[in-house]
């Protein structure tokens, strides 16, 4: 089975690149620079960014459906990043060497199916929970600090 993995759409947080860091402070954001890689995932281009760029910690609500599931909690997105990572078939190098947990959701955004896997080894698990016709899309969140990572669809 074919699946799709997508970053964030960069738009809604363009109008924080640039903002000096008490601005930032201000409304809830951190900017750091990266100092090591891995260390700083981003999630519009779903990638690891390499030491020296500008990084902007903040609270992204990545499951917004009026569920018990909904959920918000702390991403990394690349300051400036302009182009969501978007590939059929293919895992990035920032999921694969991670632990992940893949929450599956039907379209209501409930949740079907949860599993921990090893990014290396994701493409089975994908392929079995996406065996159930009611799971609509997937979830993956780096399972050591429960951060959002990017979405998975059929593709």
């Amino acid at each position: 089975m074919s699946f799709r993995i997508r970053g964030l759409d960069p738009a809604p947080f363009a109008h924080f690149f640039g903002l000096a860091d008490e601005d930032l402070a201000a409304l809830g954001v951190t900017r750091f620079i990266a100092d090591a890689k891995p260390g700083y995932p981003d999630r519009i281009e779903v990638r690891d960014v390499e030491p020296g760029e500008a990084v902007l910690l903040l609270n992204y609500k990545h499951q917004p459906a009026r569920t018990a599931y909904r959920s918000s909690h702390a991403i990394f997105i690349r300051e400036g990043a302009e182009r969501a990572f978007d590939a059929v078939g293919a895992v990035p190098e920032v999921i694969r060497i991670r632990p992940i947990s893949l929450r599956a959701f039907n379209a209501e955004g409930e949740m079907l199916d949860a599993d921990l896997v090893d990014g290396a080894v994701i493409e089975p698990v994908i392929e079995r929970v996406f065996a159930n016709p009611g799971v609509a899309y997937l979830h993956a969140h780096y399972a050591r600090r429960g951060c959002y990572a990017a979405r998975i669809d059929r593709a």
